[in-house]
């Protein structure tokens, strides 16, 4: 019997991982390049935060995996290794998040996004649950591909287009950033995350404040360089 995510269905991305693996919680999340992401799926809040987290901050094993197309597998997420996602770790310091472990979400050459799996107990995945891990991401990729495809055909999937679209006005307020400070599109998401994070906010808090004038990345808008909130 097939215990993929097409047998499973949209709503339940999650559940063949959770059934499958020696894992506490999965995500799901679509990305379109650097300025684009959205989380499709969660099993839990936790995985949902740790996906969040990575979006903010724009490091983290995610990232990793989606530069390198290859599993980011932390078998002791809770240490910092040489220094990498310093922001990232003390996020997660004190959460149940023990391992993490990524897998690229890719049909052919087509990037479509991740899978993060995290385990409330610190080890690695044997040999034989990473194959699995892997085979699942391979059929969620598929699945995804199709659903991505008809998003804007007559057969459109109501239940996707929500998830697609949910991280709409982030990619809006980045192209404002990049009007008003002249850098690129990259730079300017990057520009976001950083103001969210110096100041306590999420990304789509800050990028909402940009939508509705509250925030400018313009020099001139007060006279001194750098973003200015009214």
């Amino acid at each position: 019997m097939d215990s993929g995510p097409d047998a499973a269905g949209e709503a339940d991305l999650c559940a063949p991982y959770l059934a499958q693996l020696p894992i506490t919680g999965v995500a799901v999340s679509l990305f379109g390049g650097t300025a684009a992401a959205t989380l499709v799926a969660a099993s839990d809040e936790m995985a949902a935060r740790l996906d969040e987290l990575q979006f903010n901050l724009g490091e983290g094993p995610r990232w990793r995996a989606m530069q390198t197309r290859l599993p980011v597998l932390l078998g002791d997420a809770q240490t910092t290794v040489d220094g990498e996602w310093p922001m990232f770790h003390r996020a997660i310091e004190g959460t149940p998040a023990a391992a993490l472990f990524v897998f690229p979400l890719t049909v052919g050459a087509l990037d479509l996004g991740v899978v993060e799996l995290y385990h409330t107990v610190r080890g690695n995945l044997s040999r034989s649950a990473e194959s699995a891990a892997a085979a699942l991401a391979g059929q969620t990729s598929w699945y995804l591909l199709r659903k991505v495809l008809s998003v804007n055909s007559a057969e459109g999937d109501p239940a996707l287009e929500p998830a697609l679209m949910s991280r709409r006005e982030i990619h809006q307020a980045t192209g404002m950033v990049l009007a008003q400070s002249g850098a690129t599109a990259a730079e300017s998401l990057l520009l976001l995350r950083a103001y969210a994070f110096a100041n306590d906010l999420t990304l789509k808090a800050a990028a909402d404040a940009v939508l509705e004038g509250r925030l400018s990345f313009d020099p001139a808008s007060d006279g001194e360089p750098g973003p200015a909130l009214q």
